[in-house]
């Protein structure tokens, strides 16, 4: 799945692609092979362009909501960087989904505790709509449009990834 990463002021467009047992890293357009083992929770040993490094990752603080914030600890120093999904900082930046609506996705990897809304609900901006419990602490999904729930994709209990649709939300028609 694309990403941007952003690295100081430095923005970049980056994916992992895992295809018949391969990852290959795009960096800027530019595909790479690359071999990434965890070693331990949090430690990762990378190899890429027949070099090898191992990586310490740390979940850093970030004040956007739509970012995933990383503190990388390689042989020289500390790095921080934050993982956005393209897709959801247009939504983001868009206050929802245009006319149309908006897909609320899985923000990380996680098991849907409680589903609160049913298809058919009227939902407002800033309602919670799912209870996610990831890395062993439940997280509130609240959708940033008012509308009604057009399609509810996973069930309570289920397990999903980074960038799942969780739930549709439709805007109501432009009057």
């Amino acid at each position: 799945m694309k990403r941007t990463l952003t690295l100081g002021k430095e923005s970049k467009d980056v994916e992992l692609i895992h295809l018949d047992g391969v990852t290959t890293l795009v960096w800027e357009g530019e595909s790479h092979p690359v071999d990434i083992q965890e070693m331990e929770p949090g430690c990762y040993s990378i190899l890429m362009d027949s070099r090898s490094v191992e990586v310490r990752l740390d979940q850093a603080k970030s004040l956007d909501p739509e970012s995933h914030a990383y503190r990388a600890m390689l042989y020289d120093g500390a790095y921080e960087f934050a993982l956005v999904d393209p897709r959801r900082a247009l939504l983001g930046a868009s206050g929802g989904a245009g006319a149309s609506g908006g897909i609320l996705a899985s923000p990380m990897p996680g098991k849907v505790v409680k589903l609160l809304v049913a298809k058919g609900d009227t939902v407002q901006e800033g309602q919670t709509l799912v209870v996610m419990e990831a890395m062993k602490m439940q997280n509130e999904l609240k959708t940033n449009l008012a509308g009604t729930v057009a399609t509810v994709h996973v069930q309570e209990g289920a397990t999903v990834e980074t960038g799942a649709a969780l739930i549709t939300v439709l805007a109501p028609p432009e009057a």
